[in-house]
Order: C-alpha cells, then structure tokens, then sequence
C-alpha cells in the first residue's frame, strides 16, 4: 500500500495532500487568488504528514503536478519535491495538471480542463469520458468556435481558471461550464498510485516541469 505525499503548485492554489494505496487521507491547500506557495507549501507537507502520523522517510514516493501552468508556481512545487526526494532516497513520479483538473468533474462525459494564460489564451486538453486523453494538451487562444468539433458531437464540460472568459464567448448548447475551480492534490493520488505501480517514476536529477511556453516576465 503505497504511501504518497502529493503536490500540486501549478496554479494559485497552493495543494498537498497524502494518499495510502490511492486513497487521499487529507489535504492541505490555500484555494484563493494569491499565490502563497513560498509561504504556505513546506508547512502544508509538515502538517499532512504529522496529521496521518506519517514520517518523511515513511513514504513510497512523491508526486508533483507536472504543468503546465504558472512558470513560478511549477517551479517552486517541483524544487520542493525534487528536493524531499534527493534528501530523503523517495521516488519522484509526475502528475499531468490538466489530467488531474479533469477528474474534478463527476460527470461521465467528455471533459476539456483549461488553465487561464494571457489575454484569451489557454493552456488546454481534451478528454474522453473515460478520462483518456484525446487531443494533446496546447496553448490555444480561444474564440466563439474554439472546441466546435467536439461540442457539435456531444455534452462538453469545461473546467479550470480559463473556463471564465471561454463562458462569455461561447454560446454552445453543449457547452457545460464548471467554475471556480483550480487543480488541486485531491485528484493525484489514484493517478500517482497507478504510476507507482508500473514503476512510471522521473530522474530527480534531470526532471523539469511541462511549461508549454516560455516564461515571460511582466
């Protein structure tokens, strides 16, 4: 039964929580607009271990959300992990983002995270019902058409911090509009166990997170 410490940074909200064999025990996460991920992450792994009485050394592995999403917020999440799994001797296995922020929904029905970039920008993927991935994750910049090919099949389900501008352009009948939701680490843990399992684990040394654009600063 695996023990995993997971870590999600790649927005504003600032997540960990700590799964045994899939199951999530508890989460720790500031779920606001600010970014508080220097502050608040290295306290929120100190209080997730000590509430499941679970030590450092105890864990399997570690699991970071893997972008894409902000430039700063991925950085400091994978440095914290890179850094607890070097220290520590603990496996480090990456979660896709956007593949987590999916499962948020509860709904059997295609389903299309979006994560808020510039101006009408996205970072975008789209799933299956299943929750397979099946066009891969882009930079798209959205307009009343965008996902067409898609909506005009079926009942579409757009979630994540770009869903708010996307709802005021599109006017789909299909389309279904999941707000004020952020990627959080409730949803890595069965997607971690499932990598564990396989031995799916990333080189600590050599591991850099899915920016999908250059940084830019401003």
């Amino acid at each position: 039964m695996p023990k995993i410490l997971c870590i999600e940074t790649a927005s504003t909200n600032c997540s960990v929580a700590v799964s045994v064999d899939g199951k999530v025990l508890s989460v720790k996460e500031d779920y606001n607009l600010n970014y508080s991920h220097a502050e608040r992450l290295h306290l929120f792994i100190e209080e997730v271990l000590v509430d499941n009485n679970i030590k450092l050394e105890d864990l399997d592995a570690i699991a970071v959300s893997k972008g894409p999403g902000s430039y700063t917020g991925l950085r400091i999440g994978v440095s914290a992990a890179k850094g607890l799994c070097f220290s520590h001797d603990i496996p480090l296995i990456s979660v896709p983002t956007l593949t987590a922020l999916g499962y948020q929904v509860d709904v059997k029905a295609m389903v299309i995270p979006m994560l808020d970039a510039r101006r009408m920008e996205v970072y975008a993927g789209v799933f299956d019902a299943e929750r397979n991935q099946v066009q891969e994750t882009a930079a798209i910049i959205l307009q009343e058409d965008s996902f067409k090919e898609f909506l005009d099949q079926e009942p579409v389900y757009f979630i994540g911090s770009g869903v708010e501008k996307f709802s005021e352009i599109c006017t789909h009948p299909h389309a279904y509009f999941v707000k004020d939701k952020l990627p959080s680490a409730r949803e890595m843990g069965p997607l971690a166990t499932k990598k564990f399992k396989i031995s799916d684990f990333e080189d600590v040394a050599y591991f850099e997170p899915f920016y999908l654009k250059d940084f830019i600063a401003g």
